[in-house]
């Protein structure tokens, strides 16, 4: 690992901004592409983004609304200004490539009132070569003494131009929308807002986007706007002024309008901005992690990024059920051990079993569901215990379900137990689950309330050994870097929609967009791999909107250290297809999108960590997608055994979903593989170093 760290003072500059020529603070990327400028205006602190020397974030204002207490916003002065520079290279517990380059200049500025009370904070600003970052730092100073309450940030980011935009509404609770593609003019969040759908945790304060967003301008410059490093603060969502081509920062507050409670000294999440001439760019980029601290946990080798199947899509199908009394119980210790005896024989390390624990009979009633469930007792057909055993004499791993169904102050109660529960069994992660309205009532999903639970259960994860994959959550923000058991989490509109009613599906442009909006924030659980695609005879008149060669390819295109064979497993059995997935690595040491646009098709190579071997995924929207994979990223001299798995002549997504052409072939750095994607189509290769 190698680091370089550098300081200097520096100087005031006198620039163009606004219009008028005002004193002003610099700050460009290693490679001087990207440049930051900051300054104030009447006292009111401002910065603005080039990239290649045009403007992408005009004049853009910064400040903050606190209870009791003036407007954080103008009569300020900078006191002083340092710039530094950090290069390193720190390594992966796990990830989409092993080794990660973080490099990038700084710019710290600290400002303060010239009136009364005079209070202090700096503004620190990350240029790097892929983005920005900044942030606020607030010292400990007597103007903020004791309990501090913000109402709001006043973080701006001005637009240049009226841009593309991939976008789903700014909800408090859910991410779980199909995304939108408009004109930042034409965003309108309340058109898609569907107040009381998802169980009733909706909640859309204004016309504002959640991030992380993703823009492209007219002269083909990529943008996408999140957070990184979100601790003991709320959520920021994005509120549109379609006028004005202007975003300001709208944090989730509780019912009572209160967004954060804060003591001095504090510091808010980073403001990031990605920027790039190509789509895949934004993919590739690392900019998000390396804005959180290093490893806190320590060693965590005892989670192994892992293939796994279970018990789930069979009571999305209405094939089983979560509750006991309904007599069609699917967490049964018969049928777990049926799976684990599959997993074993097929290299899948892990079984999730939903459903297990006593209480689902009434875990949506509203009077009762802040009792049920205490995450230790099992059903008297489902033997912990045992089954524990069973998987470790087969080298199968339990993944253990924690459905809270939003009562989250009880789930805090019993935690610490059922985490020692898992310890004590050999049981090393987590599904948790946060299906419905937050209890205590006021709060939301992606409040600071919420964001500090979530943070609770990654600290309590970690003094087990279990690894958390969080559904219904709050927004990835790169914090995997210093809680490496934090491995995945749902955070999007998943498969188990298109196994709901017809209107449900989602359409072929989903995963598209997905790759280069949610993917950003980090790992997906999109649980993958169906192979029933018509859903018969559990399901009518709704096929999943894919073929089989596509469902394949999300095992690479769409990335998490924790990948589901989702069907059931008699579609797998005797099926060729299901050599990929038996083949498919988990954990990586680089990867590189090839190809690829925003909504309309995405192709990308992984290597295997600490082999040759490459799997390559490539998936497309409703157009069909002519496409020659070329091998130019392999290894020069080595020869590889290509299994390609795509869509055959006669593949049809409506008409004949399944059909697909598996062919094997031995190519070398160089080689092109025909690999034409039907509509709602795809790919995938796995590329087996000789």
């Amino acid at each position: 690992m190698k680091k370089f760290f550098g300081l200097s003072l520096i100087s005031l500059m006198m620039v163009g901004c606004g219009g008028k020529s005002e004193k002003a603070w610099m700050v460009s990327s290693p490679d001087k592409q990207i440049e930051v400028k900051f300054f104030t205006q009447g006292g009111q602190p401002a910065y603005a983004v080039s990239y290649k020397g045009q403007s992408q974030i005009d004049t853009s204002f910064l400040g903050f609304m606190f209870q009791d207490q003036p407007a954080l916003q103008g009569n300020l002065k900078v006191t002083s200004g340092i710039t530094s520079s950090f290069s390193e290279t720190w390594e992966m517990p796990w990830g989409e490539q092993r080794e990660v380059e973080n490099s990038y200049n700084e710019l710290k500025l600290s400002l303060e009132e010239t009136t009364p009370p005079n209070r202090k904070f700096d503004v620190v600003f990350r240029a790097f070569n892929d983005g920005v970052g900044f942030r606020y730092e607030f010292p400990k100073q007597p103007a903020l003494d004791g309990e501090t309450i913000i109402l709001e940030e006043l973080t701006e980011f001005n637009l240049t131009g009226d841009h593309q935009v991939w976008w789903i509404p700014g909800d408090w609770d859910i991410y779980e929308y199909l995304y939108n593609t408009t004109r930042f003019s034409e965003i309108n969040a309340y058109s898609v807002f569907i107040p009381g759908d998802h169980l009733g945790q909706v909640y859309l304060h204004s016309n504002a986007v959640n991030t992380p967003v993703t823009m492209k301008s007219d002269a083909g410059v990529y943008l996408s706007f999140h957070e990184a490093d979100l601790t003991n603060y709320p959520g920021m969502t994005l509120k549109v002024d379609t006028t004005s081509l202007s975003m300001v920062s709208e944090l989730v507050g509780n019912k009572s309008g209160i967004k954060a409670r804060v003591k001095a000294p504090f510091i808010t999440p980073w403001r990031t901005v990605q920027i790039a001439d190509r789509a895949g760019d934004l993919i590739e980029s690392r900019m998000i992690v390396n804005l959180n601290d290093p490893n806190q946990v320590g060693d965590v080798s005892w989670f192994t990024p892992m293939k796994y199947i279970g018990i789930w899509w069979d009571m999305h199908l209405g094939r089983k059920t979560w509750d006991y009394a309904s007599g069609n119980h699917g967490a049964t210790t018969e049928y777990t051990k049926e799976l684990m005896d599959f997993a074993a024989e097929n290299g899948i390390g892990g079984v999730l079993v939903e459903g297990w624990n006593t209480g689902w009979e009434t875990w949506t009633d509203p009077n009762m569901r802040d009792t049920i469930f205490d995450f230790t007792t099992p059903y008297p057909d489902y033997d912990l215990a045992e089954l524990a055993r069973y998987g470790k004499e087969k080298g199968v791993q339990i993944i253990m379900h924690h459905e809270t169904s939003g009562a989250v102050a009880r789930y805090e109660e019993r935690m610490e137990p059922a985490y020692d529960l898992m310890n004590r069994l050999g049981i090393h992660s987590v599904k948790t689950g946060y299906v419905g309205t937050i209890i205590p009532d006021g709060e939301y999903h992606h409040g600071q309330w919420m964001v500090n639970h979530y943070q609770k259960t990654v600290e309590t994860g970690a003094k087990y050994q279990v690894a958390i994959n969080m559904h219904e959550p709050i927004k990835a923000t790169g914090k995997r870097r210093t809680f490496p058991n934090e491995i995945a989490r749902e955070g999007l509109r998943g498969q188990e929609y298109n196994a709901w009613a017809a209107e449900g599906a989602s359409p072929p442009e989903h995963l598209p967009i997905v790759a280069f909006t949610r993917m950003l924030a980090g790992p997906i659980d999109y649980t993958p791999g169906i192979f029933n695609l018509t859903l018969k005879p559990y399901k009518e008149d709704h096929p999943i909107k894919s073929t089989l060669a596509q469902q394949l390819s999300l095992y690479v295109v769409i990335y998490s250290p924790i990948q589901m064979a989702a069907d059931l497993i008699e579609y797998y059995q005797g099926n060729p297809a299901f050599q990929f997935i038996r083949d498919v690595a988990v954990d990586w040491e680089q990867s590189k999108v090839l190809d690829g646009e925003v909504g309309d098709f995405v192709v990308t190579a992984r290597q295997a960590k600490g082999t040759d071997n490459w799997f390559v995924g490539g998936l497309t929207d409703e157009n069909p997608k002519p496409y020659t994979l070329k091998l130019d990223f392999l290894e020069e001299g080595k020869t590889y055994t290509a299994s390609v798995y795509r869509d055959a002549e006669d593949t049809d997504y409506v008409t004949n979903p399944t059909a697909i052409d598996i062919v094997e072939l031995e190519v070398k750095k160089g080689d092109e593989i025909p690999v034409n994607m039907v509509a709602a189509g795809g790919f995938a290769v796995s590329l087996l170093a000789q």
